[in-house]
């Protein structure tokens, strides 16, 4: 009889210790350590290994049944590369009550409705009436959609050798367990267990799988950091809840590019695509209000103006206060330090507040130069030229250093009815590149950047 085995593992990094500790040796986090105890399957003593794949030449390979299925939502479709991979195995996460339910259960009833072909729905947290309730809502009602309502591995891959699906969801993984092993639902080794069966399963009978995942206080995908080795993309919904965009980002993609992002609307109907986020994003800006500068980011091979605004307040404490809200606060704290020392502006008694409106996540160094301009423009009290937009990397000389797409952002801003663009001046060398329709004014320092942004 096989012996069972005991050990520790963090649920945080998934680090493994042979005895209990109360910190992870790994992540360094404390409490994190759960005891996990398997029952490995019994060997067959006395029997050859017999190898079940064969080497083969590459070129004797065929491609065939690898074309993508067709995906009728253009902002799903583009994160995950142009279409959903037969075999492939996706894994979506997001915080709790973000869509992604109700995203996947679109995407299911779209993909039934035009390819005529079966689609399996496996829910564990949800009842079948809960689910149907949703779907009247969502307008979902097609014939080739299957819903089940069921947690253990075994009995979901038997269903769905029985109905013959093109695609599979499991909402979650978290709650699938598989009687191999003893431990409960949720903990490292039944979700890496699950994720496994599914990928070998996904590959053998070239069936896409998406698979629902939680995420832990932090932001991260709860389980252990192998589940999205396992996995052949990673795809995160993020939003604010008080905000109803909801912005599915792409952070790994076997099959496409990577930091991809699809920008949707949550609304009763559910989840709608927003094909023009830029515009969108600035739909309510207050046009000649100091503070506020417009960047050019770009997300993925998508660039989206986004309105960066900056307040700047004399501070009623010792230390003056930096409060950075879809900014880095590390980014931040280098801009004021910048504006300080090389423009000269005295911040030194000024609580600054730095925010992106729409509640998105602007980590790109692209929009250093805006975020620049809208604290100068604060605390002058001069407003930005409602026509400009502002590129550009800030360094710790107070240069303004260049930045990649460039072609893409202008060709972007230029759409939406900007004239004029601060760009740093390193990019006039190859003015064969830079689109027509918008001026481009080249600056070389944050001190000429303020200077030529400014509308005195």
């Amino acid at each position: 009889m096989a012996k069972t085995r005991t050990q520790w593992v963090c649920q945080n990094c998934g680090r493994t210790t042979a005895r209990e500790m109360g910190r992870c040796p790994g992540c360094r986090e404390w409490g994190t350590m759960v005891e996990v105890t398997e029952q490995p399957a019994a060997a067959k003593a006395g029997l050859p290994r017999v190898a079940a794949s064969e080497p083969r030449r590459l070129k004797e390979i065929g491609t065939e049944g690898l074309d993508r299925l067709p995906l009728p939502m253009n902002e799903l479709s583009r994160v995950l590369g142009g279409g959903v991979v037969p075999g492939s195995l996706v894994l979506v996460s997001g915080d709790p009550g973000i869509g992604k339910s109700t995203l996947l259960l679109q995407a299911a009833g779209l993909m039934a409705e035009a390819t005529g072909q079966p689609v399996l729905y496996v829910s564990g947290e949800e009842s079948a009436r809960q689910i149907k309730m949703r779907a009247n809502r969502l307008s979902i009602d097609h014939d080739d959609l299957f819903l089940v309502t069921e947690t253990n591995l075994e009995t979901i891959l038997h269903h769905a050798e029985r109905v013959g699906p093109q695609v599979v969801i499991v909402d979650s993984i978290q709650t699938v367990y598989s009687d191999e092993l003893t431990s409960a639902a949720g903990s490292i080794s039944q979700v890496r267990q699950s994720a496994t069966r599914f990928q070998w399963w996904a590959k053998a009978e070239g069936v896409s799988v998406f698979l629902v995942g939680h995420v832990t206080k932090q932001g991260a995908i709860a389980g252990p950091k192998v589940l999205e080795h396992i996995v052949d993309t990673v795809l995160y919904l993020e939003g604010d809840r008080f905000h109803t965009y909801r912005l599915l980002r792409s952070v790994k993609n076997r099959f496409g590019p990577t930091s991809e992002v699809g920008v949707f609307e949550m609304h009763e109907q559910g989840m709608v695509e927003v094909t023009n986020p830029s515009e969108a994003f600035l739909a309510e800006r207050m046009v000649n209000a100091p503070g506020s500068a417009i960047a050019v980011t770009m997300e993925g091979t998508r660039p989206l103006l986004v309105e960066i605004q900056a307040l700047a307040s004399h501070t009623s404490f010792g230390n003056p206060r930096r409060t950075a809200n879809g900014v880095d606060f590390n980014r931040l704290l280098l801009i004021t330090a910048v504006l300080s020392r090389r423009v000269g502006l005295k911040l030194h008694d000024q609580d600054v507040f730095a925010n992106v409106i729409g509640g998105l996540q602007v980590g790109e160094p692209a929009a250093d130069l805006a975020v620049a301009v809208a604290i100068a423009s604060s605390v002058r009290d001069w407003p930005v030229a409602a026509d400009l937009v502002v590129i550009g990397e800030v360094g710790l000389s107070g240069e303004v250093r260049a930045v990649g797409q460039m072609e893409a952002r202008l060709k972007e801003a230029a759409q939406l009815g900007f004239r004029r663009c601060l760009l740093p001046k390193s990019m006039r060398r190859k003015p064969e590149k830079l689109p027509k329709g918008i001026e481009t004014i080249p600056v070389r320092s944050v001190a000429e950047a303020v200077e030529k942004a400014l509308v005195k």
